[in-house]
């Protein structure tokens, strides 16, 4: 067995062995990186030292990968120097890359952006393929390896390598090219705007007899769409179904959004109810789409009428907000129509989420209706849990104190103290006031003395007011002076 790996010439580093591909020669070393005394000759030697130390033998296609992977990836002045290596062990006559060594070669390359580099590789893959598998049948992760490097070109709008790499895949495995990978190329087609080039792709896909998925469908009506295409796109739709591909949510959803940009309103119900019929489940975001369509062109009760239909049929998705048609509603002075579709859809089980009550108590306020919105605030919390911001929170006490209902006021500040809320200073100043107001010494001071407790009366001077405006009142208790200090 070999001591070193490679020797160190004291001078002049060796010419490395010329790689099978003719890669780019190796980068050189950035000098300003090194110290004054440091030179590049020198970096070489540390290098060849560092291989010698760490590169165990016999070198296989695992140690190579675990070095590469767990020692000179994270070395800060040697890790660029990754793919030299790579190529220079291809040399060898005692090694072979597999699928291992190829897998982290193109996920660090595709990683870091060495495009070119990529290419190469690649290019090395498809003439030095992976023999791992008997007989006349390609390794299995060829493909996977393929796919990496196709994202990531792909992403960085490199269309021409990702076609290469493609091409070059389907010459190494066995049978088709599975749909998943002709669905990246498809969607970065689409992403940058070439959807007929996009379409060209699938068309070629079909010939070569891969099945369009779901998702193959998707990302090209959706690009159809998105560049106001929507014809092609509802071809498309209809070509789906034609070929056995069954719609999901996703391809609904993106039609129904186009045909209310296109304005085409009944047509985008018309879809919802035919989603219904085929059993796929309204989502959120098409109950959303709906909803905000319906709105923009002014048919609100007919929203309403929607939701309220999809609640009784029980195809509502729980979690839908509809906050955005409670806005509206109460926007246009429908209070108690809000009310009643959130009291309707509640009782399905969809509950409102808090910015939608927020926004109904604020409703019912201004329209004077503050019975009904202490209920619902009751309901919020008994039924859910769910606690206002302290400042509405304290409007809806002002509102019900100020209408002779302290003592009911105080039951609901319990029930929320006791589901979480934080009440402030103002919290207990509103039911003082309305105890005052009320002539209620008694509990009046119970509030005072909860306050001092919870250390929201800072001095002598701010109890001294506090009880004065209760001092009116009959059954009074004494002073706790002695809690305040001088």
């Amino acid at each position: 067995m070999k001591k070193h790996l490679l020797k160190p010439i004291p001078k002049q580093p060796p010419s490395p062995p010329p790689p099978i591909l003719n890669p780019p020669p190796p980068p050189k070393p950035n000098t300003s990186l090194f110290p004054p005394t440091l030179s590049p000759t020198q970096h070489y030697n540390h290098f060849l030292q560092f291989l010698n130390t760490h590169l165990t033998h016999p070198l296989t296609p695992q140690t190579l990968t675990h070095f590469l992977k767990s020692k000179l990836h994270h070395h800060p002045s040697f890790t660029h120097f990754d793919f030299h290596l790579f190529t220079w062990a291809s040399t060898l006559d005692t090694f072979s890359h597999n699928h291992t060594s190829f897998q982290w070669m193109t996920r660090t390359l595709a990683l870091s952006h060495r495009f070119s580099l990529l290419r190469t590789l690649l290019h090395f893959i498809s003439s030095n393929p992976c023999n791992c598998s008997h007989a006349i049948f390609s390794c299995p992760e060829t493909e996977p390896i393929f796919l990496f490097a196709i994202q990531a070109y792909c992403k960085a709008s490199k269309f021409d390598d990702a076609l290469f790499a493609f091409n070059c895949m389907r010459r190494l495995i066995d049978g088709k090219p599975h749909v998943s990978v002709c669905n990246v190329l498809i969607h970065g087609f689409v992403k940058s705007g070439r959807v007929d080039r996009a379409f060209e792709f699938y068309n070629e896909m079909v010939r070569d007899r891969v099945k369009p998925d779901v998702f193959t469908f998707n990302i090209l009506i959706s690009g159809y769409c998105r560049n106001l295409k929507f014809g092609l796109a509802l071809e498309l739709f209809d070509e789906m179904r034609k070929m056995g591909c069954h719609p999901n949510v996703v391809t609904f959803n993106t039609l129904i959004k186009g045909l209310f940009r296109e304005r085409r309103v009944d047509e985008g119900i018309g879809m919802v109810y035919e989603m219904i019929e085929l059993g796929c489940q309204l989502s959120d975001v098409t109950c959303e789409i709906l909803v905000e369509g319906l709105c923009k062109e002014g048919r609100v009760s007919q929203a309403c009428e929607l939701l309220m239909e999809f609640s009784k049929r029980e195809v509502l998705p729980k979690g839908y907000d509809y906050f955005v048609l409670v806005q509206v509603l109460c926007g246009k002075e429908d209070v108690l129509k809000a009310l009643e579709i959130i009291y309707e859809l509640w009782s399905k089980g969809c509950v409102p989420s808090l910015i939608a009550c927020i926004v109904m108590i604020d409703g019912l306020r201004g329209l004077g209706k503050i019975e009904e919105a202490m209920r619902l605030v009751e309901k919020m919390l008994k039924d859910e849990g769910m606690v206002l911001d302290v400042v509405t929170f304290n409007s809806v006490l002002q509102d019900v104190c100020n209408a002779g209902r302290t003592e009911e006021a105080n039951r609901l500040r319990l029930l929320a103290l006791s589901k979480g809320l934080e009440p402030d200073g103002m919290t207990y100043k509103i039911l003082v006031t309305g105890y005052a107001g009320e002539r209620n010494r008694t509990e009046g001071e119970l509030v005072v003395n909860e306050m001092l407790d919870r250390g929201f009366i800072p001095d002598l001077a701010s109890y001294n007011r506090l009880m004065d405006g209760l001092s009116n009142c009959q059954h009074g208790r004494r002073y706790r002076v002695n809690k305040i200090g001088s």
